[in-house]
């Protein structure tokens, strides 16, 4: 074999060796531990409801992918990102003396995670919620019950939601 033949072997062996190590880095990057995928779930959960509560919209929109479809029983669907924003912003968000307030119902959270090739790739999130109704001038009062599903997905190294329904909304349980 000539100097150049060995060469130009080389050189491929060196590219095939380059691409298989960042594909194994993209694949080792989807697969999630455990803990880690539990945790990071449950906290960005917990940061999007933060911003939910204090009608934060420009932290809201952070935790949508572009296509995402909101399906709500009682007000139908959305089928975007911006045009969930501009909901929020003219509907929830759009009276500063009356707000919602979500609070989950303690024990009713389920995770599950979504799996291909044994690479983590998704999440379902569900369970059920109460809401609160704050009025400037009055106490807070517990409005009502409904349950949620949502579905987190994890590209381009972050978790966002795609899916979310919002259903059987339903009177308040007695305290």
């Amino acid at each position: 074999m000539s100097l150049s033949g060995s060469l130009r072997s080389f050189l491929s062996f060196m590219m095939l060796l380059s691409a298989s190590t960042l594909l194994y880095a993209q694949a080792v990057d989807k697969k999630i531990s455990n803990e880690n995928f539990e945790a990071n779930i449950l906290h960005l959960d917990s940061l999007f409801w933060k911003a939910y509560n204090s009608c934060d919209v420009n932290t809201l929109q952070t935790f949508f992918t572009a296509d995402v479809e909101f399906y709500h029983d009682k007000g139908g669907l959305t089928t975007t990102k911006n045009e969930l924003v501009m909901t929020i912003k003219s509907g929830l968000c759009n009276n500063t003396d009356f707000r919602l307030r979500r609070e989950a119902v303690k024990g009713s959270i389920q995770l599950f995670p979504l799996q291909k090739s044994n690479a983590t790739y998704g999440a379902i999130l569900s369970g059920q919620h109460v809401f609160y109704i704050n009025e400037t001038g009055k106490p807070e009062t517990l409005d009502g019950l409904a349950r949620f599903t949502h579905v987190w997905l994890y590209t381009d190294g972050q978790w966002k939601m795609s899916r979310i329904l919002s259903y059987d909304h339903g009177p308040a349980p007695n305290h």
